[in-house]
């Protein structure tokens, strides 16, 4: 069977941080127990209707670890699942108590991932984030003890208050722990127009510094034994995110909650984006759908091949017609085109070149 992935979404925060600008909410912690039973209801009327048994779960947000551990457990536990299948959970590192981690673990969660973005103090308070800056070690240190094997911590680059020294420090910070986090993930920094970062042009990232800062992420990555896997993501071998590779692979994959996002075959379906509305519709037996999609099939095609052409797998050579305008930014390897280092954070000029586009942009 091939893999079928499952996404949660949670869509409470305690504060927003200020470059988020996710279906996320800080003023609405009244509605966690009926968005609970709620999330409960939509997945068990899918689980009725034949909804494949999911090979990965993902958990994310907003903040997951805003809900109870119990009730967490209670929704993961109502999708059906295969034998091997991996479960992460997102988690905000000020509330990974260890009796939290234990809990999830006992009930069935294999990863967890941690938003930890940097060590640096006045990076993480131009972020908007409240976690001090030991949390890393002592979160990895307390997963490790709850019996996880694997778990991911991400990192943001970008923000003005960062300098080379402390993008540096940080990855140093991860990797060396006595334990260290298997899965890295280090994400350019995005102003978007509806949030504080975005509405205040002093504080946007310069794109040659995020560049330079994201080669020294991954030159230090390499270095310590981690293997490229996506344009943002690294794991040491046999510690992939295996839901993270569903979505690379363009696999079909149900999303579940408020603003939740589904894939399958061609068909791209979304729940509404309030949870205020999502179980008010569920209360009343109603499918909470918020709109749907088709995607035609040479659409399908360039949408497939440039995920691929993020991933270490990349694309068959065929899949372009000229590759001379990005020869500089990719390296072919027999049939298979990959990007370079110097093209990950540009593979969109890469992409417009693939054959697919122009067939999708025709179509």
């Amino acid at each position: 069977m091939p893999d079928f992935g499952v996404y949660i979404h949670i869509p409470f925060c305690a504060t927003r941080c200020d470059y988020c600008a996710f279906a996320t909410y800080d003023d609405r912690d009244d509605l966690r127990e009926p968005y609970v039973e709620a999330l409960i209801s939509e997945i068990v009327t899918a689980r009725d209707r034949g909804l494949p048994a999911a090979t990965s779960i993902f958990v994310g947000g907003g903040t997951p670890s805003r809900l109870e551990a119990d009730d967490l457990i209670r929704i993961i536990q109502a999708v059906p699942q295969t034998s091997d299948c991996e479960i992460t959970v997102e988690c905000n590192p000020e509330d990974a108590s260890l009796e939290r981690l234990i809990t999830y673990r006992q009930g069935g969660v294999t990863r967890m991932s941690y938003g930890v973005q940097s060590t640096n103090p006045a990076t993480l308070a131009d972020l908007g984030r409240r976690h001090g800056i030991h949390h890393h070690a002592e979160v990895a240190a307390r997963t490790v003890e709850a019996g996880f094997t694997t778990f991911n911590m991400d990192l943001i680059v970008g923000s003005t208050a960062d300098t080379p020294e402390t993008i540096r420090q940080s990855v140093l910070d991860l990797i060396s722990l006595p334990t260290p986090p298997p899965h890295i993930s280090c994400y350019a920094l995005t102003p978007e127009p509806a949030t504080p970062l975005g509405q205040d042009p002093s504080r946007h990232p310069d794109e040659d510094d995020t560049a330079d800062a994201y080669d020294v992420v991954g030159q230090m990555l390499a270095d310590a034994g981690y293997e490229w896997e996506e344009i943002s993501n690294w794991a040491k071998p046999g510690h992939a995110c295996r839901h993270n590779h569903l979505y690379w692979q363009h696999g079909n994959y149900r999303g579940f909650g408020s603003a939740a996002h589904s894939h399958e075959d061609g068909r791209r379906f979304w729940n509404v984006r309030t949870p205020n509305r999502y179980i008010e519709m569920l209360d009343r037996g109603e499918d909470p759908l918020g709109g749907e999609e088709f995607v035609e099939p040479a659409a399908q095609l360039f949408e497939a091949e440039s995920l691929a052409l993020r991933t270490r797998h990349g694309v068959a050579r065929s899949a372009f017609d000229d590759l001379a305008p990005v020869e500089h930014l990719v390296e072919v390897d027999g049939d298979v085109v990959r990007l370079r280092p110097e093209g990950r954070l540009i593979a969109n000029r890469v992409i417009l070149q693939l054959r697919s586009a122009q067939d999708s942009a025709d179509g």
